[in-house]
């Protein structure tokens, strides 16, 4: 069977390689446009079609127009990157109509790059090579932080100063094994795709001599196959928010066509199913996945490989697979981005998963609103279908396995694996009790394992690469990456991946490129509206399920928010309690009761109208939610408001004692007045005023009825003298 399974999916590679090659040659210039929900709000649609038209019109058969999934790179959208052969790529932010007309007519027609408009930039000049240096403490044969110094005084000395050479950091190129940690350094050089083993100096002054100075690269370093990352390295090395983040789940986004079933296979697409149905041993797939310490990504962080040998052992013959794509958090959108830009890498994650179980039939679970998402998955369901790889005898292994889609209706709770069960099954999205656990008795009574899609993303990495290798990347406990929806006041907000254990400093300093505007950290949310908040002073925590836990957070799905010295720790609370109490289904007393209680309560204290009893009033209703509530959604949803009356709790003491918000961020304890010194009587404050409570003439002091004031701010908003003081 193992040679059946080997040749057929040798033959589907070739008929891959062979399109591919009909459809692209080497020497053609390649504009890649993004095309994911984000992107196409952002106008990359009509960017995609003003492109169509310029070639087009300009009969040049030299274009090819590729249509890629989503960076993550959210604030700098619609992304549009030219790769010129034998040029390093460049890459274009906030692309609009008129833009194409320039990046067309100088950068493609001209061979003049827009320096100004790069993403990230402007920039001065494009260097002739790039080098990208492996930053994982174990890839350093001189010791820790000792290789990047060794290779800027040599290629100074060779006359490649940093305006021919550049020379970046980048994360882990996932090159090494474990017998040459600490004995070889990694390199990558743009934009010849190179990726260098360098053992010594003398490895070291060859690649410089002969690649560098020469043009020829030097066979015998090189590392051969195609290692994870590398070709997103490859495009986006250059951009610090991309090359600080090690991307395994994410490896595929923006680089290929995710309608493309061709473009999956040139890049090791289902390389491991077909190593998997070879070997023709699940026990062997449940070990590879135990060994890999890959946890539940969707928040409970449970080990995959024990819920996958709980699925597997069950005795009933009919089972079930459910991927869990009902993405509720606010603000986090990594499973919609995985579904939209790389639906095959998930659907192969679920075909390996099945086949460990022995379960026939998956169900993937997407929410509603996420139309791409559920058009994406179902043409790589379709395409799926027709190249053998869902159905019956899969690549000729003997084995069955068929995927539908259901969609959920927006309700946050059937995130919970038991109500989302009962609304597959056609019944109200509630949770049960548990045991049993749905590996026991689940869809229709019978034994399902549920993942979340980045569990599933992570799954054909783990087999191509080694459980060994994927464990290396995380911490003692979890292992590989995690994708976080860095958002809030970020400088660079968008999807961040990174190994666990990365410190929340590297996060947001490093990586999100600090905090917006200059302002002072206060603290991070993460984990949603089941997460809590981790202060400033503790930015050093390590990114991990026990680390944040002990931190009164949770990991959740991978929501990121930053919060500045302007943001209101209690207005914060409320916020996520408010979508707590809305999303509450209402099964179980706790829950049901006391979301409401404790809304009512921070009402209270941000209206001015708290007292301390209220305080440990929130803090024994917390605790009993989080003991009695039914679910793992009501024993979390008390987590924001715990967590910042630990780590806050002198700006609760202000609301209530004091009756001002030090924020000034809630309208009830908060009133505007005019500074008469800075006033100059623009009547810009007067003009926008939506309820006319501001009084006097053009040049003249003007004055607000405090007694007419809704507290809007607008005259805050609008005053370009800093005459208005919020107070």
């Amino acid at each position: 069977m193992s040679n059946t399974v080997i040749k057929q999916f040798e033959q589907l590679a070739a008929k891959a390689e062979e399109t591919l090659r009909q459809r692209t040659a080497e020497d053609r210039i390649r504009v890649q446009v993004g095309s994911a929900t984000c992107e196409n709000a952002a106008g990359s649609e009509e960017v995609y079609d003003e492109f169509c038209k310029y070639i087009a019109a300009s009969a040049r058969t030299d274009i090819l127009l590729h249509k890629t999934g989503c960076t993550g790179r959210c604030s700098r959208e619609p992304i549009v990157g030219v790769i010129v052969p034998g040029q390093m790529p460049v890459k274009y932010e906030r692309v609009d109509r008129s833009m194409v007309h320039e990046i067309f007519t100088q950068h493609i027609q001209q061979g003049k790059p827009l320096l100004q408009k790069v993403l990230d930039g402007p920039i001065d000049k494009i260097v002739e090579y790039e080098i990208l240096v492996c930053g994982s403490p174990r890839c350093n044969w001189l010791g820790p932080n000792s290789f990047l110094p060794l290779l800027n005084e040599k290629l100074q000395a060779a006359g490649l100063g940093p305006d021919v050479v550049g020379v970046k950091t980048a994360s882990c190129f996932g090159a090494c094994v474990e017998k040459e940690i600490g004995q070889s350094s990694y390199m990558l050089v743009r934009p010849d795709k190179v990726l260098y083993r360098v053992r010594n100096e003398a490895d070291l002054d060859e690649i410089i001599r002969d690649h560098l100075q020469s043009g020829h690269p030097v066979g015998r370093l090189k590392v051969p196959g195609k290692t994870v990352g590398r070709k997103f390295f490859e495009l986006y090395g250059d951009v610090a928010f991309f090359n600080r983040q090690s991307r395994v789940a994410l490896r595929h986004n923006g680089v290929i066509d995710p309608e493309s079933i061709e473009e999956y296979f040139h890049y090791r697409g289902f390389q491991a199913l077909a190593k998997v149905l070879e070997k023709n041993d699940p026990k062997w797939v449940v070990k590879e996945i135990t060994e890999s310490k890959l946890r539940g990504r969707g928040g409970g962080g449970y080990p995959t490989g024990t819920k996958w040998k709980m699925g597997a052992d069950a005795p009933d013959k009919i089972k079930y697979l459910i991927c869990n794509a009902d993405e509720g958090d606010p603000g986090a959108f990594m499973d919609r981005s995985m579904l939209e830009s790389d639906p095959f890498n998930v659907i192969e994650g679920m075909i390996i998963g099945a086949f460990a179980i022995g379960a026939n039939q998956g169900f993937a679970y997407i929410r509603a609103e996420y139309p791409m998402a559920i058009d994406r998955i179902q043409n790589a369901i379709d395409r799926c279908r027709e190249w053998g790889l869902l159905g019956k005898n899969i690549l000729g292994s003997g084995f069955d396995f068929d995927l539908e889609i259901r969609l959920g209706a927006g309700a946050f709770v059937c995130g919970e694996e038991t109500a989302l069960i009962h609304s597959i099954e056609g019944e109200r999205g509630q949770p049960r009790i548990r045991p049993p656990y749905p590996t026991q008795s689940g869809l229709w009574g019978k034994p399902t394992v549920i993942n979340n899609v980045e569990t599933f993303a992570n799954v054909p990495a783990v087999i191509n690469y080694g459980a060994d290798w994927f464990a290396r990347m995380g911490s003692e406990k979890s292992g590989g990456t995690k994708v976080f929806a860095l958002a809030g006041k970020i400088t660079h907000t968008g999807l961040v991946e990174v190994p666990m254990g990365t410190t929340l400093r590297e996060v947001v300093y490093e990586i999100g490129g600090g905090v917006a505007g200059g302002k002072q950290l206060k603290a991070i949310q993460t984990g949603g509206p089941a997460g809590g908040c981790i202060p400033a002073k503790w930015i050093d925590t390590p990114v991990d399920y026990d680390t944040l836990t002990k931190a009164g957070s949770i990991m959740g799905s991978g929501g990121m928010i930053v919060l500045d010295e302007e943001d209101c720790m209690v207005d914060i609370a409320k916020f996520f309690m408010t979508f707590s109490q809305d999303e509450s289904c209402g099964k179980c007393t706790p829950c049901r009761e006391g979301t409401t209680r404790m809304m009512e309560i921070l009402e209270r204290i941000t209206g001015g109208k708290g007292t301390l009893e209220d305080l440990d009033k929130l803090k024994r209703l917390g605790m009993l939610m989080k003991k009695a509530s039914l679910c793992g959604l009501g024993r979390a949803a008390p987590n924001p408001i715990l967590s910042t009356l630990e780590h806050f709790r002198d700006e609760y003491l202000a609301h209530v004692t004091e009756r001002c918000c030090p924020a000034h961020r809630c309208t009830a304890l908060v009133h505007f007045e005019i500074d008469e010194e800075k006033c100059v009587g623009c009547t810009a404050c007067a003009r926008n005023c939506p309820v006319t409570c501001i009084s006097g003439v053009r040049k003249e002091v003007h004055i607000i009825d405090q007694n007419r004031c809704i507290k809007c701010g607008r005259c805050f908003e609008v005053c370009r003298f800093d005459a208005v003081k919020r107070m």
